[in-house]
Order: structure tokens, then sequence, then C-alpha cells
């Protein structure tokens, strides 16, 4: 999958989600300014923040562009310090793999709190 896309249109899927991840994490910093930073850190805001789920939904959409710049930059850093086919193939595969992992264990925590798991 990784490896048949042209490095062009990774690159500009990697601009798009800087862009938009710059958009949405200033948002939830300003969201975040309504309260003082300790009590924004306090448990039940914390959970309350998860449970509102338009917040949950952004944070949830924080977490798949993050996860898709920083592991394209690291597979772009990695892809730069060694060549070869099979070497270009496992990294590719291996920054997806890593990807898809924190992203599912980042929606496992905010599903568990919106189900009253935690």
């Amino acid at each position: 999958m990784v490896n048949k896309m042209r490095e062009s249109i990774i690159m500009k899927i990697h601009y798009g989600t800087a862009l938009a991840a710059v958009a949405l994490v200033a948002v939830h910093v300003l969201m975040r300014l309504t309260q003082s930073f300790s009590e924004s850190l306090e448990y039940a805001n914390v959970i309350a923040n998860y449970q509102f789920l338009p917040y949950a939904g952004m944070l949830e959409i924080i977490l798949i562009l993050l996860s898709i710049h920083g592991f394209n930059g690291l597979r772009v850093i990695l892809l730069e310090l060694k060549q070869g086919k099979k070497y270009e193939k496992a990294v590719s595969y291996g920054c997806v793999a890593a990807m898809v992992g924190l992203i599912a264990y980042g929606s496992r925590t905010i599903i568990m709190v919106n189900m009253g798991v935690v």
C-alpha cells in the first residue's frame, strides 16, 4: 500500500495533516484556556471532556492526524538514513503498523471512557 503510492502524494498528505493538526490543536488549546491549568487536569474534568462527544470526536481526529503526520515523518527520516528495497518496505510497513496500533490504543481510551469503564 505505502510503497505503491507516489512519494509526492505521501508528502501532500504529510503537509495536509500538519495544517489540519495545527488548526485543531489550536482549538484544543483555546478550549483548555477556559479553565486554569491545574483545574483542567483534575480527574473529573478530564473524564467530562472525554464524555462530551463533540470534543471527544475532535480529540480522535487530532489523534489520527498527529499519528499519520508523526509516523510519516519518522518514515521519511528513516528512509534518509539507509536505502534499499527491503529496508524501505520494512520501514514503511512498520510505520503504518505502529500508527494503526497507536490510533487503536488511543481510540480504545476514548471509547472506554464514553462507555463508563474508566
